[in-house]
């Protein structure tokens, strides 16, 4: 039955929060969890890609001096702590969910408020801060494209996914959670996210809707 919160998925889009290489397996911000949800990204990545649905990629970007750092990471960057600062390999995006090979982040763009497109559906965004809506384009870009959903997955979700699902319900986008391509998710985590609207869905389950809105979408 639709409700006020089902996802329209001929108008949603694909958001990825912070999957950057320092956030890894093995990295110097290493994020328990990140590495597993990839496979499962690169199928939301994929399938997003093949209905030809915007994706927008979530970064942060630190600079060594600590001037745009989070206030309770700003005395560790300046002690020369090698997390996502601005000219290194592992600011970059994770290899995996790259459109293509070669890509590196425009990091003056995007320090500046800019977006930078990577494909033509799919673009990268700078936050300075938790939540993706804070002092970026995100949400004029959205309105622009007429998006109603927004399909979240990435790193980490106690902290920037979370954030930025309670930007986009105040906001109010029809949200869904892949619960299998995010990072730290809680069995308290799912709860809450239920008690406020949001769709936790895993992404076999996101790839099928698409494919299904694509197939009536031929029909009509």
């Amino acid at each position: 039955m639709e409700t006020e919160t089902t996802p329209n998925w001929d108008s949603s889009t694909l958001i990825t929060i912070d999957t950057q290489c320092d956030t890894l397996d093995g990295q110097p911000f290493e994020i328990p969890g990140t590495s597993a949800v990839l496979f499962q990204m690169k199928a939301l990545l994929s399938a997003f890609r093949a209905a030809r649905r915007p994706i927008v990629h979530i970064v942060r970007i630190y600079l060594a001096d600590g001037s745009n750092v989070d206030l309770c990471r700003r005395a560790l960057i300046r002690k020369g702590a090698p997390l996502l600062l601005a000219g290194s390999s592992g600011c970059q995006l994770a290899p995996e969910i790259l459109p293509r090979t070669g890509i590196l982040l425009d990091e003056v763009l995007l320090l500046s408020g800019g977006i930078q497109k990577i494909s033509a559906n799919e673009v990268v965004m700078y936050k300075p801060r938790w939540g993706a809506f804070y002092q970026t384009p995100l949400e004029d870009y959205l309105k622009k494209a007429g998006i109603s959903t927004l399909v979240f997955c990435g790193c980490n979700f106690p902290n920037c996914p979370r954030t930025s699902i309670y930007e986009a319900s105040e906001r109010d986008f029809r949200i869904v959670l892949a619960d299998d391509a995010v990072s730290g998710l809680s069995d308290e985590g799912r709860k809450e996210m239920g008690n406020i609207g949001i769709n936790l869905l895993p992404a076999h389950q996101i790839v099928e809707a698409l494919r299904q809105e694509g197939m009536a979408g031929r029909e009509r």
